[in-house]
């Protein structure tokens, strides 16, 4: 599986497995399943409920229509940049400057996937992910987002063993120097199990906990952020030793 190095605002480098265009498809008829099963249990239930036809043209249009147009977005908007169908296969929209994704790239990921998936049944969105080698469709392109996996990769290293850096390695926190070792160990095995079940409420609860024993501010997101602060950790413990 091809990588992704993103380079943040921090100069922080990070380094992702870009989702496979399987994964992307599996993904994406999950979320079309889930649709489908929508609209059905709808419309069984205003059968059910004797409504006519032409009450029931209307009623479907509303409770089925709406979430059919506006699912992507409103899923990737509450769900940190994952679609139901993209937990399942553990993979998620990222900013390629390693900050979260805001409201307006989904709008216009949204937006372009009239175009990426409404041409050719998705093979415009195929063609593209496969040609630019960074997992972007159309819509990710304009709004300077790719898909990557979620999984921890396991030719980098456990998260639970210690991070180690090179004698280059600027600090981007010193307030790591604050964290024990004890305190180190435990946001490893945290961010390990946040990630291994895709609980990003509870990565960032971890996050925000660090940051609030260090008192670091920074714009990167939850999971990059806990991974440098293991870095700088490292380091620093390095360097004093």
């Amino acid at each position: 599986m091809s990588t992704i190095r993103v380079q943040t605002t921090q100069n922080v480098t990070l380094e992702y497995e870009v989702a496979s265009v399987g994964e992307r498809i599996v993904a994406n008829i999950i979320d079309t399943l889930i649709l489908i099963g929508w609209g059905v249990a709808w419309v069984l239930l205003f059968t059910a409920l004797g409504i006519k036809e032409a009450g029931m043209a209307a009623a479907v249009a509303l409770v089925v229509g709406l979430p059919f147009i506006f699912y992507h977005l409103a899923c990737e908007v509450l769900f940190n940049g994952q679609s139901l169908g993209k937990k399942a296969r553990h993979i998620k929209v990222i900013r390629l400057d390693g900050t979260p994704p805001r409201i307006g790239d989904y709008l216009l990921r949204w937006v372009l996937r009239i175009v990426d998936m409404g041409f050719m049944s998705g093979l415009i969105a195929v063609i593209v992910i496969l040609t630019n080698g960074k997992g972007q469709r159309i819509g990710d392109l304009a709004a300077g987002t790719c898909v990557v996996s979620t999984r921890p990769r396991q030719d980098a290293g456990s998260l639970l063993a210690p991070a180690l850096t090179d004698a280059n390695y600027v600090v981007v926190f010193p307030q790591a120097a604050l964290l024990a070792d004890h305190d180190v160990a435990t946001i490893r095995q945290l961010l390990a199990k946040g990630l291994e079940r895709d609980n990003y409420v509870f990565i960032n609860e971890v996050a925000n906990r660090v940051k609030e024993v260090t008192g670091v501010q920074t714009d990167l997101n939850d999971e990059a952020f806990l991974r440098t602060i293991l870095r700088d950790h490292a380091h620093l413990a390095a360097e004093g030793s």
